[in-house]
């Protein structure tokens, strides 16, 4: 299986380990109480400073990351904005078509029923009263 990695469990992992190890060497070794409490207060600011620049560098990442897929977006809108309009375009052209057809078929029917309607006038007045 296969772990990611992300900033936030690494920074966690980075405060934690640097400050057991810190408490660690401060327990263990043998010094007055003032340079102890110096050693704690430089190893507490050099820990700030390094979170300070994993939390800035993590935005910068996540800032990064934001644009990317921002911009994968706007790629993605404009696409399906050009299928829709090649859709709609393709619908019209097959409405004018069977616009176009539906009219010959109507003016085809028209003069079949005028012939129709010419013959029959024209048989009636052969027929004897």
């Amino acid at each position: 299986m296969v772990l990611k990695n992300n900033g936030a469990a690494f920074f966690a992992g980075l405060v934690i380990g640097g400050l057991t190890g810190a408490s660690m060497a401060l327990l263990l070794a043998p010094q007055p109480g003032q340079e102890t409490r110096a050693q704690i207060k430089n190893k507490s600011l050099e820990l700030k400073d390094l979170a300070v620049k994993s939390l800035q560098d993590a935005s910068r990442e996540a800032q990064e990351k934001a644009v990317v897929w921002q911009e994968k977006g706007q790629e993605a809108l404009e696409k399906s904005q050009h299928n829709a309009v090649e859709a709609i375009g393709h619908g019209k052209e097959r409405v004018i078509e069977a616009m176009r057809h539906g009219k010959e078929n109507l003016m085809h029917t028209i003069r079949l029923s005028q012939e129709t309607a010419t013959e029959t006038v024209a048989s009636e007045a052969e027929q004897p009263v």
